[in-house]
């Protein structure tokens, strides 16, 4: 048994392992790990807080260097950018990082159509303009 506090520590050390892992070429292992971690932190504080978003935002990046794109690009949308743009705002460096994925997503996907090229390069300049102000 352990105590509640001790929850966030655990979290941050499965966290490190998936970067570990991730960084290893194995994101199999990597996403098993980080979807684990992102559920935990929604389940303790909510979609909003800083840790459930970076947990969420590497979620989104393991799925995206999976290439699972679709999923990866719904997580953005649905709870990601809201809750990004809602907690940290729109110019926070982890919101525009969060973006930057999107337009990559978008970009990479084997599916992907003008719409999707176009509002690429709409989000990468944006963040573009963002980053240097």
């Amino acid at each position: 048994r352990y105590w509640s506090h001790d929850e966030q520590i655990i979290l941050g050390a499965q966290t490190s392992l998936a970067n570990c892992l991730n960084k290893l070429g194995r994101r199999d292992e990597a996403l098993v790990l980080y979807r684990e971690t992102h559920a935990r932190r929604v389940a303790l504080h909510g979609f909003s807080h800083g840790s459930a978003i970076g947990s969420g935002s590497n979620l989104a990046a393991c799925l995206g260097n999976l290439k699972l794109y679709d999923e990866a690009i719904q997580l953005v949308r649905d709870q990601l950018l809201p809750a990004a743009r809602r907690s940290l705002g729109s110019d926070h460096h982890t919101t525009l990082a969060i973006y930057q994925n999107l337009a990559m997503d978008l970009k990479n996907k084997p599916d992907c159509t003008r719409d999707d090229l176009v509002e690429s390069v709409t989000i990468m300049q944006d963040v573009v303009q963002r980053r240097r102000q």
